[in-house]
């Protein structure tokens, strides 16, 4: 069931991190924006290009990658859930730790909370070491804080060496 959305609560940017490596990848993702477009009190109001980047700590195709910024009124866990419920319409599955997927959603940001939940951990636990996250991050939202790592434009100094592409 839809979480309840009252006209009094405030919208959150929350910063999401979209990726896919299996079967349409492309078109996975564009479905993807769409349908966090359409989630209860929620505005797409930022999305970066798509890049394409190897596996981290896995084995199977490249990914494609894009950040979207959400205006919500979604709690964490409410935005969680609502996320994992577009991954399992798009065929995700979860057999091992980093498995390829055909859809990943992650709250990378939900405004500056530091959140330490056994269901989500914001900001993403490995935000900082992931090219594929803070490189498009950086193009939505250059002058970023990310809470307890700093700016996000010295983040990217530790993970130039990771091989990202731009697509668009």
């Amino acid at each position: 069931m839809p979480p309840s959305i009252t006209e009094q609560s405030p919208s959150v940017a929350a910063y999401i991190g979209l990726g896919a490596n299996l079967g349409d990848a492309r078109g996975t993702l564009d479905d993807a924006l769409r349908e966090l477009a359409g989630l209860p009190g929620t505005q797409v109001s930022a999305v970066s290009a798509t890049y394409r980047s190897a596996p981290i700590d896995s084995s199977g195709p490249d990914y494609l990658n894009s950040v979207a910024r959400l205006d919500t009124q979604l709690s964490p866990t409410a935005l969680l859930a609502a996320l994992q419920r577009i991954e399992q319409a798009h065929g995700r599955e979860r057999p091992y730790r980093n498995a390829p997927r055909t859809l990943d959603l992650d709250v990378l940001l939900y405004g500056a909370l530091q959140i330490d939940l056994p269901e989500l951990v914001v900001p993403h636990p490995r935000l900082h070491e992931r090219a594929f996250v803070l490189l498009p991050l950086a193009e939505i939202a250059p002058g970023l804080d990310v809470p307890g790592r700093g700016q996000i434009a010295a983040l990217l100094d530790a993970v130039r060496e990771q091989r990202i592409d731009r697509l668009t």
